[in-house]
């Protein structure tokens, strides 16, 4: 009787427990090889499949109601059609992943559900080159129909790779210098018509500037300047840009620049030449001049 009181105990517990929380106990991969090695080839598959551009495979090894982020998500993605719709752009563009190479890897088991987060370079080729970016992923796995699918992920850029597209300097598409040489333009052209609500949007409080002579000014000082220019009947005759030359990092740019500008006061012409030194951000969809040093000595 005294043995019998024990196992009774035993068997009452396990009859009282769900059988789903004894499932939910943390599982390490090591006592798992087999579905570690499963999950391992089937991400490796995915891989494959992207760099095959192979939309029909990228499709087949997720699941329908896949649900998660990719590196540039604004918001989740629900269900495998979202999912290819987001990777169109991949798919049908130039541009193509050649090669990874996973640096880290590690799978934790919770019943038929896995967590495998891994970091890995990823080497894509494009018009022009190749670069290649080290990515933090997160991927969710389940056990459907018998075999392994991944069922959700969330994929960034790994820290590393943010930092070296912040500190190194790199390339910019026609429509962005385009974009870019069309804001600074409007920046003069703003304050020689005293357009207070444009410059007001396109330069912001914490603006920087050095005028020739060593004359520092904000923000306000160039408003209050563009008001007294517009106020002596000041107005824009000519303003040329001969040469320009553009360093960008992340979402700075700055622009090395000679410039001519004509004025004309009181029917009296002025024409003044130099060199300018401009900075500018992309903040909120647009580019904005943080600072510049102006110098007519030349």
């Amino acid at each position: 009787m005294k043995l019998a009181m024990p196992v009774l105990l035993a068997l009452t517990f396990l009859t009282a427990t769900p059988t789903h929380a004894l499932q939910l106990k943390p599982v390490s991969a090591d006592a798992r090889h087999a579905d570690r090695d499963a999950i391992r080839d089937h991400i490796d598959k995915i891989f494959q499949a992207y760099i095959n551009k192979d939309g029909a495979m990228i499709r087949a090894t997720h699941a329908p109601a896949w649900m998660g982020f990719q590196s540039s998500s604004e918001k989740a993605i629900r269900g495998i059609d979202a999912y290819m719709k987001d990777i169109d752009g991949y798919l049908n563009g130039p541009v193509r992943m050649t090669n990874y190479t996973m640096l880290d890897f590690d799978v934790i088991f919770y019943g038929d559900t896995a967590l495998i987060p891994y970091v890995a370079d990823v080497t894509y080729a494009f018009p022009g080159g190749t670069v290649t970016q080290k990515l933090r992923v997160f991927d969710v796995y389940a056990k459907l129909d018998g075999g392994w699918n991944q069922v959700g992920s969330d994929t960034q850029l790994h820290p590393d790779s943010i930092a070296a597209s912040m500190e190194n300097l790199r390339p910019m598409s026609p429509d962005e210098k385009k974009s870019l040489l069309a804001a600074r333009e409007a920046v003069w052209r703003a304050w020689f018509a005293n357009d207070t609500p444009q410059l007001t949007e396109m330069i912001p409080p914490e603006l920087i500037a050095i005028e020739p002579r060593e004359k520092w000014q904000t923000r306000d000082d160039e408003l209050e300047g563009a008001k007294d220019f517009a106020a002596k009947g000041g107005k824009l005759v000519r303003l040329e840009f001969p040469q320009t030359e553009i360093q960008a990092y992340g979402y700075t740019a700055i622009l090395y620049t000679k410039f001519t500008f004509e004025t004309e006061t009181g029917g009296k012409r002025t024409t003044l030449s130099g060199c300018a030194t401009e900075m500018f951000v992309f903040r909120h969809g647009r580019w904005v001049n943080v600072g510049w040093h102006l110098d007519t000595g030349t």
